[in-house]
């Protein structure tokens, strides 16, 4: 009896879908299949997002397709994670598709006398052709963050002063992490009622429908309606509140020299997970003088941002969140503040996207900073 080679894949293998299994059918077709899936925190370290499904949700996933003689979890990290289990599993062959193809693990198949065959990625007879990048490319509903002024969309704020809040829509190259301050909440009511694509028409009528859809009669805690303006209205936005839940005003701006301004600053360096029972609406201090010089701060952080100013745009944009941080101090924590103090001095100023030390550090610098991201606005066209 001939032995069956042994055949190895690794990868993410997150919202598995057919064009995963045609890859794993493929490559059945060689000897037994084993899978090596990536851990959670592996594939966060690489492509700076949480997972959709769980390791273990995944790991149950693929080990029921019939393809699959048997599936585990990396033992490594990095893009080599594997490395350690081909030492026990001793394949015969790594099988890759063409995006995992790479110079390192050549040379890790070479060290370990390992073959090396790269898929010809070709659909299930009658099946479209599909990538895990392609089903995430097709998701075009943009993220939000507010620039300045968070916190004066709620009228509970907003009665004592009124104020802006800056918005930028931006576009769903990555996934932000939920609980983030990106909007990412808001962001899947409107793909339950949209789906992929935010309809063609008026982006206030739509702006409307998503903020009373995510706030039914009933609900106890309102989100702003900042939120929902963000991901509908295009580029950058201002909106002036005034003891109510909707705008005064909406003024919207899509001047490519001011958004490719804004771009070229900002910088998201991503935190640890805010804590599910942190309470940042504990210990505020919320009152006129407070509110006034939140929204005094964010009037001038419009105003560098229209004079792309960066020295300017950076000091009112860490003013506008020390203005929050006075009416709301539980924001910040511990890692927070030790956060900032470890990257000021690359940064004109700082401030978080999301509340209680969740999200990111969003930092305003002429210069590269090590470990962040940089993001593209949601335009016209």
């Amino acid at each position: 009896m001939v032995k069956r080679k042994k055949v190895l894949v690794s990868g993410c293998f997150d919202m598995l879908h057919s064009g995963h299994v045609a890859f794993f059918e493929e490559a059945s077709q060689f000897g037994d299949l084993y899978v090596g899936l990536g851990a959670d925190k592996t594939i966060f370290d690489l492509k700076n997002r949480r997972t959709v499904y769980s390791e273990d949700e995944r790991l149950y996933i693929v080990r029921s397709l019939k393809f699959v003689k048997d599936a585990w979890i990396n033992s490594g990290s990095g893009i080599l994670d594997f490395e350690e289990d081909i030492k026990v599993l001793k394949p015969d062959i790594l099988f890759l598709n063409e995006d995992g193809d790479s110079d390192s693990k050549k040379v890790l198949c070479d060290h370990y006398g390992i073959e090396y065959v790269t898929s010809k990625r070709i659909p299930k007879d009658g099946l479209p052709e599909r990538s895990t990048t392609g089903i995430r490319s097709a998701n075009k509903i943009p993220y939000r963050l507010d620039l300045a002024g968070g916190w004066l969309d709620q009228p509970y704020v907003s009665k004592h002063y009124p104020g802006s809040v800056i918005t930028i829509s931006i576009e769903p190259e990555r996934e932000f992490n939920n609980r983030s301050g990106m909007s990412s909440s808001t962001r899947k009511k409107a793909i339950e009622i949209w789906g992929y694509r935010i309809p063609d028409d008026k982006p206030e009528k739509l702006a409307k429908l998503l903020f009373s859809y995510e706030n039914p009669p009933g609900k106890e805690e309102i989100s702003g309606s900042q939120d929902s303006i963000g991901i509908v209205f295009l580029g950058l936005n201002k909106m002036t509140y005034n003891g109510k839940y909707w705008p005064e005003s909406i003024e919207s701006v899509n001047d490519d020299k001011i958004l490719d301004f804004i771009e070229k600053h900002l910088h998201f360096l991503p935190l640890s997970p805010r804590q599910y029972d942190y309470d940042v609406l504990a210990d505020t201090n919320i009152n006129k003088e407070n509110a006034k010089a939140l929204a005094e701060a964010t009037d001038k952080t419009w105003e560098s941002i229209m004079k792309t100013d960066a020295v300017s745009f950076g000091n009112n944009f860490r003013e506008s969140f020390e203005a929050q941080i006075k009416m709301f101090p539980n924001m910040v924590n511990d890692e927070v503040v030790k956060t900032i103090e470890y990257v000021k001095g690359n940064a004109l100023g700082w401030k978080l996207s999301g509340a209680g030390g969740g999200g990111y550090l969003v930092l305003v610098s002429e210069n590269s900073i090590p470990g962040t991201f940089q993001i593209m606005i949601r335009r016209e066209g």
